[in-house]
């Protein structure tokens, strides 16, 4: 399986499920509003024609927040399927309820998942030792590898570097964390109190070679949904030595990564992929169509790397 590598290390589960770019892989949906899954197998095809080395399904990008329970287990099964085993396919199950993401993170294993990605409880949030118990809850009740999502801008709740570290060394199949602090230091202090022994990935297109150079696996990307290729390029040419290549196509890239976040994240990708040709623009409620003047700054971003 591409970009997959698995094995026992210390009495312990020691897992990369990929290493390079996996793309965060947008929801399309039809003009009302269910599933499209003509276009979801459209994405899923260009993706893996084009090296992106994983698909985590059903994330923020994925707008997993406005599935329902059936939805999200379907579009794990239906994107386990379409892959078919050519790429690992990470499922997002987390919950602000432990229970929800446990039920959720064993229907991912039972669809096929070769992993799941469990955000931080949002809202209700968690003390250090909430976190710890939420994830050892959910640890428990699946075989499947965890990597867990870090991302405090959007949830209000930040799991501590010596907290990860507990966990890693604790947790058999707690296996690597999506970083989307936003903070190369945090990545630094999560490096020295795992020593290592974590898998991490960037939860930030734009600073896929600063955590890379802190020994990060990859990215974890929503650039990817666009740009396959060379955003696979960017974490294939660091891991190759050739860091001047991998240095050039991360600033290439600068400007359309901060048109895909200059809204709401789905809502710019979205867009992209219309523009694309490869899904229509529908959103969810809450989230809206794109401003024209975003979009106009986007499509000349994607002009400007030649995408367009």
């Amino acid at each position: 399986m591409a970009g997959c590598m698995i094995e026992e290390q210390k009495g312990r589960m020691n897992m990369a499920i990929f290493t390079g770019a996996g793309v965060a892989i947008a929801t399309p949906f039809d003009e009302n509003y269910n599933i499209d899954y003509d276009s979801f197998g459209k994405l899923i095809d260009f993706q893996i024609e084009n090296k992106t080395d994983a698909i985590i399904v059903c994330g923020t990008t994925g707008e997993a927040s406005t599935l329902n329970h059936e939805e999200h287990i379907a579009a794990i099964r239906y994107c386990v399927n379409r892959t078919n085993k050519r790429v690992p396919v990470i499922a997002g199950t987390g919950s602000n309820d432990s229970r929800t993401a446990s039920w959720l993170t064993h229907q991912a294993e039972l669809a096929g998942a070769d992993a799941a990605l469990v955000v931080t409880p949002y809202y209700n949030k968690a003390t250090q030792n909430g976190l710890i118990d939420h994830y050892s809850y959910v640890a428990r009740h699946t075989n499947l590898p965890l990597i867990l999502y870090n991302v405090p801008s959007r949830t209000g709740c930040k799991i501590n570097a010596d907290t990860m570290a507990y966990l890693v060394k604790n947790v058999d199949n707690i296996v690597g964390i999506k970083d989307a602090v936003g903070d190369v230091s945090y990545t630094a202090q999560l490096m020295y109190e795992t020593q290592g022994d974590i898998d991490v990935y960037s939860g930030n297109d734009d600073m896929i070679v600063p955590m890379m150079s802190l020994g990060a696996k990859g990215v974890i990307s929503v650039l990817s949904n666009v740009a396959p290729e060379d955003t696979h390029n960017i974490c294939a040419e660091y891991m190759a030595g050739n860091v001047e290549k991998s240095r050039e196509l991360q600033i290439k890239y600068l400007e359309l990564i901060h048109a895909l976040f200059c809204e709401v994240n789905p809502i710019p990708v979205k867009k992209a992929l219309e523009l694309m040709g490869i899904c229509g623009p529908h959103l969810r409620r809450p989230l809206t169509e794109m401003e024209d003047a975003n979009t106009e700054r986007l499509r000349k971003a994607m002009i400007e790397v030649g995408i367009l």
